[in-house]
């Protein structure tokens, strides 16, 4: 069953009951209306399937609060050799893409091909950065050691304590706020229909799911349902032991500040600037827009999104020691989300063990880059029953148990 799922079956009318609809029921259901789960069914629809999205407030979710780097190159780090492989494959295919969906959404994403220059400070950073690059290199990726008054001829406000860096001119960047925007335009232009409601619980029968009840007391039933609710996909009331996906939530602080307008000097920042500041991470993402993004805190603390007096100082502290000017600019927005963490830090993508219910989840920092693969992947499982090679090291299955499924049916 690896990497394959049940072909595709259109779906019967829906049976009786609150929210079900007058017409067809759709082929798939997606809950959870985020990035990822946006792009499975704007593709899924452009493959000629009927796709319901369920969401309260879809186009929202992770999104809202990342900052959009993809950065296949300079996100690398030990033992994610294989994640890096589904990285790259699509980072290659984001121009495309873009192309794609601005013309199907009829609007710009902030797609911005900038590169990224990763920076570090003291001898110990410097070295960290140093054994990157080596992994770097050992992957055969395009990346340039430079030292720091070649950082500095880049970007002229980094400040003189940078001791070296390096360039990736291949990782760039995208507004994850308007991509999530376009893809919702995209899905509503390609037929997706929406049930602004939360998922209350999996429907189950004959041994396969069938649909999702709704917390507004509704229901839909589909052939195929995709759970895709990022960080809370494993706390859906309903889902068998062996197919509840282990994704846990890690929290994130960011903040957005306003640079000025790009003088005789240049613009503030040109590029993506990344940093590892006394052991910790941190970066700079430069919009066109003039805005710059700062973060992010990465916290093991639940559901818990308040953004802390804490977390906002330490995250201006370090940006501070890279980008002196940075504690001049306006301070526009504080925002807390919540990734969703897998064990592995890599997706969970395809078919469970319950014949009908697919995952798109688990995506954890890499969400905004894999979204143009996410998306190519779950629609060619979904339309023929088959998941693409690239994808299939990432298949629930990994983390399957070895004891029977258990399920408990809640069909209506």
């Amino acid at each position: 069953m690896r990497g394959t799922a049940t072909p595709l079956r259109r779906s019967p009318d829906p049976g009786s009951g609150p929210g079900t609809g007058t017409g067809p029921a759709p082929d798939v259901l997606v809950l959870g209306g985020g990035v990822i789960g946006l792009v499975t069914a704007w593709r899924a629809a452009r493959r000629g399937l009927r796709v319901t999205v369920v969401d309260p407030e879809p186009g929202g979710g992770a999104a809202t609060v990342a900052a959009g780097m993809l950065a296949a190159v300079t996100e690398l780090h030990h033992g994610e050799e294989t994640l890096l492989d589904l990285n790259l494959a699509s980072a290659a295919r984001y121009p495309d893409f873009v192309a794609e969906l601005e013309e199907a959404a009829g609007g710009d994403v902030g797609y911005r091909a900038c590169g990224t220059l990763a920076v570090a400070f003291d001898a110990d950073d410097r070295a960290h950065l140093r054994e990157l690059h080596a992994l770097q290199q050992r992957c055969g990726l395009a990346s340039e050691w430079l030292t720091g008054r070649e950082c500095r001829r880049l970007e002229p406000l980094l400040a003189p304590s940078v001791r070296g860096g390096v360039r990736a001119d291949g990782d760039h960047q995208i507004d994850p706020r308007r991509l999530a925007a376009a893809l919702l335009r995209a899905c509503e232009r390609a037929g997706v229909g929406f049930r602004r409601a939360a998922a209350a619980r999996l429907l189950t029968g004959r041994d396969r799911a069938v649909g999702a009840a709704l917390e507004d007391g509704g229901q839909v039933h589909a052939g195929q349902t995709v759970l895709a609710l990022g960080s809370r996909s494993g706390t859906l009331a309903g889902l068998p032991d062996g197919a509840v996906p282990p994704v846990r939530p890690v929290k994130g602080q960011v903040l957005r500040l306003r640079m000025p307008p790009a003088g005789v000097a240049g613009p503030f920042l040109s590029r993506t600037v990344r940093a590892v500041v006394r052991g910790g991470p941190l970066y700079l993402v430069p919009r066109e827009n003039g805005e710059l993004v700062v973060g992010a805190t990465s916290e093991e603390l639940g559901w818990d999104t308040t953004v802390t007096a804490g977390g906002v100082y330490e995250l201006l502290r370090d940006a501070h020691e890279l980008v002196p000017g940075v504690t001049e600019l306006p301070l526009a927005e504080t925002r807390a989300g919540l990734r969703p963490g897998s064990p592995d830090n890599a997706p969970l993508l395809g078919p469970t063990r319950l014949p009908g219910l697919h995952l798109a989840t688990g995506h954890y920092r890499n969400g905004v880059l894999l979204t143009p693969v996410t998306g190519e992947a779950m629609a060619q499982l979904l339309a023929t029953g088959e998941l693409p090679g690239y994808a299939r090291p990432f298949t629930p299955d990994r983390f399957a148990p070895s004891r029977p499924l258990q399920q408990e049916e809640q069909t209506v």
